[in-house]
């Protein structure tokens, strides 16, 4: 704020008679006035960071069950070649959705912040890298509790096991505490990647729509620009989904010896076309899951937003 500005606003609050609606007025026009300051200076707020991250936690939490809770029997009859029933569909989704909140909390919970500390690190012209790099930071911390949660969901999605907790239980049981972590490597070989490009697509993509439009983005467009960002990512790590899938399923069988093992026995086997296998269900559910999980997030982050405390304080103003 301009030093004379400054100095006119505070000899108006000291002209103004400290009660009733006039004290009001001016108690919420110097908040008004300290916040503007406080963003105009760039200081760092340290409750600023808890207020993202909490943020963050819940806009990620639901945006992951929602897209989960609608996408999942799509993700069922895909890996069962079309052959499930339908009242197997929804099977093991209450297990499933009891690791993907958490997941997704912990994800956006470590994205939002890496991201804004990067943006602010780093050279305009280098915000794809920050994107990518939050992307990154965000899977690997959410895959401590997205294999697990994997795991005993793709084994169930194949009939293996009928509950989560039994499958979590016989899998301790016959492979130990690291069956849960089966193809740990091969998770992290397509899931980091998969974070990274996505919501490096996305945000770039909003950047490039904001700019060209000068305004904000609507409901649809959100929407529209994850479903994007989701065909495209989905399509880029469809090898690497193939690779993470039949090392999870494999189980105690140990059909392969790792991820190298498993790319060469594929091509010995099946040959390169094997890798493209479920391409077409896949980015159909990665799309539309994007779409509904971005467009699910930016509604929640806007409504996150309007509570807090200098909105109200700028809406009463405006009241007033």
């Amino acid at each position: 704020m301009d030093p004379q500005t400054q100095s006119s606003s505070v000899s108006t609050s000291h002209t103004i008679s400290p009660d009733g609606l006039n004290y009001k007025k001016c108690k919420l026009l110097k908040e008004e006035n300290r916040l503007l300051d406080s963003v105009l200076l760039k200081e760092e707020n340290p409750f600023d960071f808890f207020r993202v991250f909490f943020e963050s936690i819940i806009a990620g939490a639901m945006a992951g069950v929602v897209v989960e809770a609608a996408l999942y029997p799509i993700d069922t009859a895909a890996r069962g070649g079309g052959k499930v029933v339908l009242k197997g569909l929804y099977s093991g989704l209450g297990g499933n959705l009891a690791g993907v909140l958490p997941a997704s909390a912990i994800f956006l919970g470590v994205y939002e912040p890496a991201k804004q500390k990067l943006l602010k690190a780093l050279p305009e012209n280098l915000s794809a890298f920050a994107h990518l790099t939050a992307g990154a930071l965000g899977g690997a911390a959410s895959s401590l509790v997205r294999v697990p949660t994997e795991v005993v969901k793709q084994r169930m999605q194949t009939g293996q096991f009928a509950s989560a907790p039994a499958a979590v239980r016989l899998i301790v049981a016959k492979e130990g505490f690291r069956g849960l972590y089966a193809g740990y490597g091969s998770f992290l070989l397509r899931d980091l990647p998969f974070d990274a490009i996505q919501f490096c697509i996305y945000e770039q993509l909003r950047i490039g729509y904001k700019l060209a439009a000068q305004r904000d983005l609507n409901d649809p467009e959100n929407a529209i620009i994850g479903a994007v960002a989701g065909a495209i990512t989905g399509t880029v790590t469809n090898p690497l989904d193939v690779i993470k899938t039949r090392l999870m399923v494999q189980g105690s069988s140990k059909q392969y010896k790792g991820i190298l093992d498993c790319v060469r026995t594929i091509m010995r086997e099946e040959g390169t076309h094997a890798f493209l296998k479920g391409i077409g269900p896949r980015v159909l559910w990665i799309g539309i899951g994007g779409s509904i999980f971005f467009g699910v997030l930016e509604k929640t982050k806007q409504m996150l937003a309007k509570k807090r405390p200098e909105n109200h304080n700028s809406f009463y103003l405006k009241q007033e």
